[in-house]
This record gives C-alpha cells, sequence and structure tokens, in this order.
C-alpha cells in the first residue's frame, strides 16, 4: 500500500483459538491489540506454508508467537529463539512447507522478508481438545510474553 508506513515490528500469532492451549498466540495478539503499541502490527493466522507469505511481508523485524510441543519442559515455559538457533528439518512436512522455507524463499525471490525473526514459543499441555480450556500455566505465560514483545518493540 503506497504511503503506508512499514510497521517497525510485526507479530505474527499463529494458533487456533478452540484448540485447548493452541490459542496461546491468540490470546497474546488479543492483549497487544489492547495496548496498541506504537510501531507493532500484530497479525493472527491459523495458516501454514506458503499461506504465511502475506503475513510476513513488509516488517523490519519479525516476531513469530506459538506453541512447540517438545515434551521436554513443563506447560507453560517460554522458549525464545532466532532464526539462526535453529536448523530446520530436512525433508517433507505434514502440512507442505513450513515459515523457514517461506523465509528462505522469499528472500531468494527479493521479497520483503524480515531480515531478522525472533520466535517466542510456549510448551503446550494440550492442543487438540476441541473448546477445552488453556491450562494455567500456559495462560499464565501470556502476559509474559506481552512484556516480552515490548521489550523488542522499543528496540525495534
Amino acid at each position: 500500500m503506497a504511503g503506508r508506513v512499514p510497521p517497525r515490528l510485526k507479530v505474527l500469532c499463529l494458533g487456533n483459538e478452540i484448540l485447548g492451549d493452541d490459542a496461546f498466540a491468540i490470546r497474546v495478539a488479543g492483549r497487544l491489540n489492547e495496548l496498541s503499541i506504537e510501531g507493532v502490527e500484530v497479525v493472527t493466522s491459523e495458516a501454514s506454508g506458503f499461506h504465511l507469505l502475506d503475513d510476513i511481508l513488509g516488517a523490519g523485524y519479525l516476531a513469530v508467537v506459538d506453541v512447540i510441543e517438545t515434551e521436554k519442559a513443563p506447560p507453560g515455559t517460554l522458549y525464545e529463539f532466532r532464526e539462526d538457533d535453529i536448523s530446520p528439518l530436512p525433508g517433507e512436512f505434514p502440512h507442505g512447507i513450513g515459515l523457514f522455507q517461506v523465509l528462505a524463499l522469499g528472500r531468494k525471490l527479493g521479497l520483503e522478508v524480515p531480515p531478522e525473526v525472533v520466535f517466542l514459543a510456549v510448551e503446550p499441555h494440550d492442543c487438540l481438545t476441541v473448546g477445552g480450556e488453556m491450562h494455567p500455566a500456559v495462560l499464565a505465560a501470556v502476559p509474559k510474553t506481552v512484556a516480552r514483545i515490548q521489550e523488542l518493540a522499543s528496540v525495534a
């Protein structure tokens, strides 16, 4: 959109609000929207793969909020990592290509893909129960995640 000032920080919140703890990022997005932080654009999506391309374009800095099931930490554990901190898994993904492949392709095509990406992910308890409640520890990670995004916004 011509004349539009790109956000300093775009926050991509991935999840599904009807699947228990998978609603985590949607709750974070709701709180961020209430705060209306200058220079921060909040986007929510249930999509994956190429469908995320439009959501990630045009930001100088991208924060992705999601759940990550490692089963190595208690529910509510908040992880923070950068794109370079992990290696994408080789091979095919059950849901098509992943976000890392979308970022790489966008860069190869010369699109306005954010050069810096941070991931904020929480360990869930249950992301499969339709209509399930969020685990209290996962819900308690929402304000911590919002606070971390506010910190990121202040330096973006």
